[in-house]
């Protein structure tokens, strides 16, 4: 594994196939300069985090799928926002910031509001954090374009399972996004809802995620990319109230995602 300062880089360790894996909310540290600056009861449970989807999709690279995922906290800079911090929703729902302030709660997240970062610091985490991992995504699927044509692009996420300041009623199993079927050719599409749907996982299409900032930017079908986002629900693979990787619960999990992406590579 190559470990930049900003990311995690994982190449293929059997022979590449045109499939990146991105998981940007993984991540749970703290660049030094942030140092003491956030409040401390949050930084016990960071828990608009993605825990251990790292771990969950560890068998990627064993299928030739390059992974990229995050090394520093959502509350540092969120990768899946759009850079100019414009709402990807309009629906009323609580939407963090590129660079949060608060929760998915609405409970502040900084010790002092003078840590709070202005347009200065905010452009700085940009150029820092946010866009060598772009970047480099964006190296990975031009080289892969290069060499076989059509890429899939797979933005992995996770989420409490209820989140009322999301949604009233608790999220289903899976939710596919694909930006309403924008962001990739319909075979991809397809071939991922019925892998989702070959159990008694609840599944559910662009609701209420559509597919974050990578999805809708990264997915691009006319030019062979084609993105898709999977949210899922965090006890699926975890237990103690969503605290801890749970290895009997996530062998199912992990067995189906393993087979999505081959079904999906096939299709490739």
């Amino acid at each position: 594994m190559a470990v930049d300062s900003h990311y995690n880089l994982i190449r293929p360790s059997a022979g590449a196939v045109p499939f990146v894996l991105s998981i940007p909310h993984c991540g749970t540290e703290f660049p030094d300069e942030l140092s003491g600056h956030f409040d401390p009861e949050s930084l016990s449970r960071l828990d608009d985090t993605d825990w251990y989807l790292d771990q969950l999709y560890d068998f990627a690279a064993e299928m030739g799928v390059t992974v990229i995922y995050a090394k520093y906290s959502r509350w540092v800079i969120d990768l899946n926002r759009e850079p100019g911090s414009r709402p990807l929703y309009d629906d009323g729902r609580i939407i963090t910031a590129l660079c949060p302030t608060t929760d998915f709660d609405g409970k502040e997240i900084y010790s002092n509001k003078a840590f709070e970062p202005d347009q200065t610091e905010i452009a700085r985490r940009l150029e820092r954090y946010y866009y060598p991992y772009h970047r480099k995504i964006d190296e990975i699927i031009n080289s892969l374009k290069t060499t076989f044509g059509d890429v899939i692009f797979w933005d992995a996420h996770s989420i409490r399972r209820l989140v009322k300041t999301i949604q009233p009623v608790p999220f289903p199993d899976f939710i596919l996004g694909n930006n309403d079927r924008q962001t990739a050719a319909d075979i991809y599409i397809n071939t991922a809802l019925e892998a989702l749907a070959s159990s008694d996982w609840s599944v559910s299409h662009n609701d209420p995620f559509k597919g974050g900032y990578l999805t809708r930017s990264k997915g691009n079908p006319a030019g062979k990319v084609h993105a898709l986002q999977l949210e899922m629900s965090k006890d699926l693979y975890m237990s103690g109230e969503e605290t801890r990787y749970d290895i009997e619960k996530a062998r199912p999990i992990k067995s189906m995602l393993k087979s999505a992406f081959g079904d999906l590579i096939s299709v490739l």
